[in-house]
């Protein structure tokens, strides 16, 4: 039987997530886990916007960290992106190739990463979700750092019912300019980790080889 903490954490991240549409549990919200459902369609924070000097902040690693939500749509495509701009106003860099979650629950991807450059900088990380009723949005205020995050997250999981796969949303790529998308040899988005590794990396926390 789980422990009694276990349940009610569980509990309570359920009655959370049904008011809102999606929610970011790794790195943290700026809303935490009480989300303005009403205020989710506001780019790029949804309803909280970040401030480096003030907003609570967590580590990410730039060689590779998580990126886990919560999502109550039965789909929706994912883009990853952030920026060293403090008002989280543009310049923004994507971060992994944006993918198709099928079923409602719980994601996690174990492979997104940052430039090498931003390593010692703050910065802010935004999940926008392209799902039924459009475009929604959360962010997070993080530190860059070096190497590879190889400690999973309590909330880095996938539920049993969901599937990720590629997938190509021009909405969402309209959301990063072209100078960040530029590819540099055979890295997907010009900062050493090829895209074939990013998709197989993808693969690994889809169903078939979840994290449970």
């Amino acid at each position: 039987m789980a422990p009694l903490r276990s349940l009610v954490a569980a509990a309570l991240l359920l009655v959370s997530s049904v008011n809102a549409h999606f929610l970011l549990l790794h790195p943290t919200s700026l809303e935490g886990t009480e989300i303005d459902e009403s205020k989710e369609g506001n780019a790029p924070c949804g309803a909280n916007m970040p401030d480096l000097a003030s907003s609570p902040s967590s580590e990410f690693h730039v060689g590779g960290d998580q990126v886990a939500v919560q999502l109550s749509h039965p789909q929706a495509n994912w883009l990853i992106r952030g920026t060293l701009d403090g008002k989280a106003s543009g310049n923004w860099t994507q971060m992994f190739p944006i993918v198709k979650q099928s079923g409602v629950g719980a994601f996690c991807e174990i492979a997104v990463v940052a430039p090498e450059a931003w390593v010692g900088k703050k910065g802010v990380i935004s999940v926008a979700a392209n799902a039924p009723d459009g475009i929604l949005y959360q962010c997070a205020v993080v530190n860059f750092v070096s190497g590879t995050n190889t400690t999973l997250d309590s909330n880095c999981r996938n539920a049993s019912s969901v599937t990720a796969s590629p997938e190509n949303d021009v909405q969402l790529a309209a959301l990063i300019s072209k100078a960040d998308t530029t590819t540099k040899g055979n890295s997907a988005s010009g900062f050493g980790l090829p895209l074939g590794s990013l998709f197989a990396a993808a693969a690994m926390a889809m169903a078939g080889a979840a994290i449970l």
